[in-house]
């Protein structure tokens, strides 16, 4: 009988490790089920088979009946290029993959510089405590990302709001479903906007490059912009905050990050964090398309997958004494931002602004600590992103 349910909680005590059971899972035979979203599913939970997963033709990434959070049931819903195979996910990929280039990211670096010394300004100014999440590590991204997508920043509440209860694991299905509708009719709005008034952003280019020329719809465009409004705040805002926090907890490797002066050393040291903290660690799901073998486990035409990221990024076939936050770790390789032609669309951006905003918080404020102990912040086990809730520090 399967009693499991995934993600399954973190402990307490060890909040940056992945949850005990998930050792166990990569060592039994076969994969492990476990309940998911109201699904039975197989958990796929070792390094070899989360990449052979997610590169196998015969395991399909249009898993939205899965996932359906109540707005639809999966078969009528705007097409939305993590939820699509090739051909058709690498065409309406490509529509979008010019905004997060490496030169085009590079470009934003001053900015989103300025935008986190703004951002420390104002927290220095407001006084301590400060709570990190509501005061950097959350506005930092919503900026970067509506400055990308053509979003106005003055609507961040309403898209925080809406995307908190969309994460949110034991949020009903209609309060999920009245989210994701809002959300969809907002963007709607914008996208109508950015038809009257293009400016230089993802979405006029988007209306005014594919939309008005008939090679996408209007809603698949408000839909893909969801995605990456959602994504692009989200999982950032919880690796600026989740990673201060193991930061602070293993000094020794906060120094590093706020001594050095070699531009490798930190990016090696994001990578690192991206790995040990693994934050997305629900979300990627699968369905098997034809019957066929993971891990020595039989999986049916029609079954689902998880693919257990945090479990993958800890596998000693993987990464040798995964436990310790080690910053001189090749740690080249690892699935924080998935793997494949699936893999995260907005990674260059994330490490960028992970790169600019963690030796900045630590440069700044050298005396930077948390007022709670470990055992009082609340961890997000309840979202499907995970993070801390709040951060008090003061410095």
């Amino acid at each position: 009988m399967t009693t499991a349910t995934f993600p399954g909680a973190r402990s307490a005590r060890q909040p940056f490790d992945p949850p005990a059971e998930y050792t166990q899972w990569r060592e039994q035979p076969g994969l492990h089920q476990a309940v998911w979203n109201g699904h039975t599913v197989w958990v796929v939970s070792r390094y070899e088979d989360i990449k052979a997963a997610m590169t196998d033709p015969r395991v399909s990434a249009q898993a939205l009946a899965l996932q359906s959070n109540g707005a639809h049931d999966g078969t009528n819903a705007p097409d939305i290029f993590p939820r699509m195979d090739d051909p058709e996910h690498a065409r309406l990929r490509r529509m979008l993959t010019k905004d997060f280039t490496v030169k085009r990211v590079n470009a934003m670096r001053p900015g989103i510089q300025q935008m986190a010394d703004d951002l420390i300004d104002a927290m220095i100014a407001g006084g301590q405590p400060a709570n990190l999440v509501t005061d950097y590590a959350l506005p930092l991204p919503s900026l970067v990302i509506s400055l990308l997508l053509g979003v106005p920043y003055t609507d961040h509440d309403f898209f925080q709001t809406i995307t908190a209860t969309m994460m949110n694991i034991n949020a009903s299905r209609d309060e999920k479903a009245t989210a994701s509708r809002r959300f969809f009719g907002y963007m709607m709005e914008l996208v109508a906007r950015k038809e009257r008034e293009p400016g230089d952003d993802l979405m006029s280019r988007l209306v005014h490059e594919h939309v008005l020329t008939g090679e996408l719809r209007r809603e698949t465009a408000a839909m893909n912009g969801v995605i990456l409004l959602n994504a692009g705040h989200e999982t950032t805002a919880n690796m600026i905050a989740l990673g201060t926090a193991a930061l602070l907890e293993n000094p020794a490797k906060a120094a590093v990050l706020r001594d050095t002066d070699d531009d490798a050393v930190v990016a090696n040291a994001v990578e690192e964090l991206l790995r040990y903290l693994t934050i997305v660690h629900s979300l990627v799901a699968r369905v098997a398309h034809e019957d066929l073998e993971i891990g020595g486990q039989q999986v049916k035409a029609g079954e689902g997958l998880v693919m257990n990221l945090p479990a993958g990024n800890w596998d000693p076939a993987f990464a040798i004494d995964a436990g310790e936050l080690d910053f001189d770790r090749a740690v080249r390789g690892h699935l924080a931002f998935g793997h494949g032609v699936h893999q995260c669309l907005g990674q260059v951006l994330a490490r960028a602004e992970l790169q600019i905003a963690l030796p900045t918080l630590l440069r700044r404020l050298p005396g930077l600590r948390s007022t709670v102990p470990l055992e009082e912040i609340r961890f997000r086990n309840d979202m499907s992103i995970y993070g801390v809730h709040e951060l008090p520090v003061a410095w």
